[in-house]
């Protein structure tokens, strides 16, 4: 069976009647237009739902040799109808399950009209921002009569050591009129070099083959080495399909003794959580965007994602596997209690099975992916149908991958809540029977528990939590909490804690067998955590919330300033994305990643951030999901004389602050001060050292200088993408000087033109709060940068990109 990528020459009808050529993946929703009252709210950043047509003409090969096509979808946001030449063909509702349509046998030569209809308009239907229409990839497949099946090869290592194997399990869709023997032939290639191969005959539609590696490198994320598996399908030396799959030896384990063994060695897991969207590009799932934000999630030094909280792209992956990253991969974030007004929790019941075949088919086949977990903050594991749930779950996921650990991620404080009957008065409209368009049916529901009877969901947690602050944990580590979450807990592999650290050393006391992860976490919490992980054996490790920024969900993370208007930890219009990331929206770290890195770190260097001095002397309004709002830069124009807050990042004995030379003095740092120490001088401009004493003795320093007069740049980044097609060009555009160093409080406005064959992806800045679209080449610089993707066309010729400013000069570079 071949593949190819099916991107080109589609076109977009929008309801609003404009029509536009676009390029797969491709998020219809980030191109609307924003507004206070768009049905989305906070939860979707304020754009509207949609409703959108993609058509594309194909024409079928002259030649078939009775082949079959199919159109493999592997993400589609909104209820879902495929037509070919007008008759559906598939339909889907699950905005991240992959599915398939196949094409309907026609005369070879034939031109066909292939028509997607995507209804999104009943929004919202997630808590965060989830885009719209064919936003991952899509492929065009020959389908031979006989043929491996979907996702038919799966791979397992066995053995360990110098003895490592593999074990290739394969199904094989085949002709009925055709019975008869067949032959399989495996070969592991290390390069171009065969280190392993195998041969078995089969009459059935199974086989299972064993292969001995000679001379096995491992897989881990310190050492991510991959080796490429071809498998073919012959009858009588003919060959019928082939397919390679590129994969990792490595096992995985997991007990309360040892903690997470990778290969028989420990591993601590330092998580980021992480959604799905890609910032500017929206929900359009970009393989180069997927590497590049594993590559920077890695140098700042995580070692795991967290898929928040639905399933990972395959493209993330892929970057996973190739750069080294581990990977718990998320089911969901709902089950039958609904917690937004449009999402499927009222056909969870029946729609679970297909998503979690699904995720399991796409992820067992990585190393990196190396733990499932089967839903986030679901309340319901605190009633005994939410403990049959989740040992339903947990069972059938084990009987597709009986190799990954599985965990559900729960919200002991919520369950607490739940216990006492907390249930709150819950989104409308869910229970409509009926389709929400005439694209896709919907059967009728069956779940007996209604959305005006819903538990309590995350977002009210949320809420509750930044009021109440520390008193989450007194509540997650009560006996109460324990109680109502000790029952699921017992049914899955791992213990998934969402904000309740605060347990681990008197639950691995109760619980002796239970292993346990931070499923989600403040940062500010992470001294106690990092020390209890380091303690408790039975914890293997925490995710953050968040690793990257993400759009919608609002004001979760965001300090307001003055008279800006909030509702809690919800923000209004023009917010759009939460300010709670450690790596902003375009992939710059900031001062909670410094923190985080200064505890998880092996040496004592000082790590500089400063408060905005342009917002600091405003009254502040703080929220839970946020330490600091301090930024890694000395580099304020105009701000000279102004209070400036001195943020230090150290593990060290003690910290001393100069400016232009001038000791501030030494100052108490390390686990005692919670690796935050604070000075304050007023700012000066030049530049700010810090030194780190470790017994009186120097252990490391770092300097942070102003930017001299500053001008426009543009920086090419190359592509991170290894083993496939580079589908665009990022570039990055600061205000610096001719240091690179880049400039804090002298934003500007740009404009983009890009001359030959290419186009603007999307254009943007890390700003929480705009009015301007991702969609147009005209942005204002957010703390002096700004980035751009760009999509080159086929050939060779190349794009030229001139960016313009109304006050820092023009620049122009040549992307190849």
């Amino acid at each position: 069976m071949s593949r190819i990528a099916f991107h080109d020459d589609w076109t977009l009808q929008t309801t609003a009647g404009s029509t536009e050529s676009i390029t797969l993946p491709h998020d219809a929703m980030i191109g609307e237009k924003r507004s206070p009252g768009a049905v989305t709210s906070f939860h979707g950043g304020f754009f509207p739902g949609g409703r959108y047509l993609y058509s594309k003409t194909w024409a079928v090969p002259s030649t078939t040799n009775g082949d079959r096509y199919r159109l493999h979808f592997e993400g589609v946001q909104g209820l879902t109808s495929v037509r070919i030449n007008g008759n559906e063909t598939a339909t889907n509702v699950d905005g991240y399950r992959e599915f398939a349509a196949l094409i309907p046998e026609i005369e070879a030569g034939t031109q066909i009209l292939i028509e997607v209809d995507v209804d999104n308009t009943q929004q919202p239907n997630s808590r965060w921002y989830t885009g719209s229409g064919i936003y991952r990839p899509v492929w065009l497949e020959t389908v031979p009569a006989t043929h491996l099946a979907i996702d038919g090869v799966g791979l397992r290592t066995i053995g360990t050591g110098t003895s490592t194997g593999l074990r290739a399990d394969i199904a094989v869709s085949r002709e009925l009129r055709r019975p008869g023997f067949l032959e399989i032939e495996i070969a592991v290639l290390d390069g171009s070099d065969i280190v392993g191969e195998a041969t078995a005959s089969l009459d059935g539609s199974h086989a299972q083959l064993d292969l001995d590696i000679r001379e096995p490198r491992l897989w881990s994320a310190a050492t991510p080495f991959l080796y490429d598996v071809r498998i073919r399908l012959l009858r009588e030396g003919l060959l019928l399909d082939e397919r390679t799959e590129r994969t990792g030896l490595r096992t995985v384990s997991v007990d309360s003794t040892h903690g997470l063994l990778v290969n028989g060695a420990p591993v601590l897991l330092r998580g980021a959580c992480v959604h799905h969207d890609n910032g500017i590009l929206g929900a359009a799932t970009l393989r180069v965007a997927e590497f590049r934000r594993v590559r920077i999630l890695k140098e700042n030094g995580f070692n795991a994602i967290r898929s928040a909280h639905n399933p990972a792209s395959r493209h993330l992956l892929e970057a996973c596997d190739e750069l080294g990253m581990y990977v718990m991969d998320e089911l969901t974030d709902y089950w039958y209690q609904p917690k937004t007004a449009h999402d499927l929790a009222h056909q969870f019941d029946r729609l679970w099975r297909d998503s979690a075949r699904s995720m399991v088919a796409k992820d067992r086949n990585h190393p990196s992916v190396i733990m499932y977990s089967i839903g986030n903050e679901v309340a319901e594991t605190a009633t005994p149908r939410g403990v049959a749930t989740t040992r339903e779950i947990h069972n059938f996921i084990h009987d597709l991958d009986a190799d990954r650990p599985t965990t559900v991620a729960i919200s002991l404080t919520g369950n607490a809540f739940v216990s006492f009957g907390g249930k709150l008065p819950g989104p409308k409209d869910e229970t409509k029977t009926k389709s929400r368009s005439k694209a896709v049916e919907v059967p009728p529901d069956t779940t007996p528990s209604k959305a005006s009877d819903s538990f309590l969901t995350s977002t009210m947690f949320n809420v509750i939590a930044d009021r109440i602050g520390p008193i989450t944990q007194r509540i997650a580590r009560s006996k109460r909490a324990g109680k109502y979450s000790r029952d699921a807990f017992a049914e899955v592999d791992v213990a998934g804690y969402n904000y309740a650290w605060s347990r681990y050393h008197r639950d691995a006391i109760d619980h002796p067998d239970r292993v346990m992860v931070g499923s989600e976490s403040l940062v500010t919490d992470l001294p106690d955590i990092w020390r209890e992980a380091q303690k408790v054996s039975a914890v293997i490790g925490d995710f953050l919330w968040t690793g990257w920024e993400y759009l919608g969900e609002t004001g979760l993370g965001t300090w307001t300033y003055g008279s800006e208007p909030r509702m809690g930890i919800q923000a209004p219009y023009p917010h759009l994305a939460s300010g709670s990331g450690m790596i902003d929206l375009i992939g710059v770290p900031g001062s909670e990643m410094l923190y985080a890195q200064a505890i998880w770190a092996d040496d004592d260097s000082p790590r500089i951030a400063v408060r905005p001095l342009d917002a600091q002397t405003q009254r502040t309004r703080k929220v839970l999901w946020r330490l600091t709002d301090a930024v890694p830069s000395w580099s304020w124009r105009n701000q000279t004389g102004s209070p400036a807050t001195i943020e230090i990042y150290s593990g060290a004995d003690e910290v001393d602050v100069l400016i232009n030379g001038t000791s501030l003095g030494r100052k108490q740092a390390g686990p005692k001060t919670r690796f935050l120490t604070r000075f304050h001088a007023p700012y000066q401009p030049g530049e700010v050292t810090a030194i780190a004493y470790r017994d009186g003795r120097e252990v490391g320093r770092s300097t942070l200088t102003s930017a001299e007069k500053g001008k426009l740049r543009l920086i090419h980044e190359r592509s991170d993408a290894r083993g496939g097609s580079v589908d665009g060009i990022f570039v990055r555009l600061e205000i610096a000087d001719e240091h690179g160093v880049v400039e804090m409080s002298d934003d500007d406005e740009i404009t983009l033109s890009v001359a030959g064959p290419g186009r603007l992806l999307g254009f943007g800045s890390a700003a929480v709060t705009t009015e301007f679209s991702y969609s147009e080449n005209t942005q204002r610089t957010y703390r002096g940068r700004a980035l751009a993707v760009i999509q080159i066309g086929p050939g060779n010729e190349s794009v030229s990109i001139t960016a313009s400013s109304t006050r820092h000069g023009s620049a122009t570079a040549t992307l190849t």
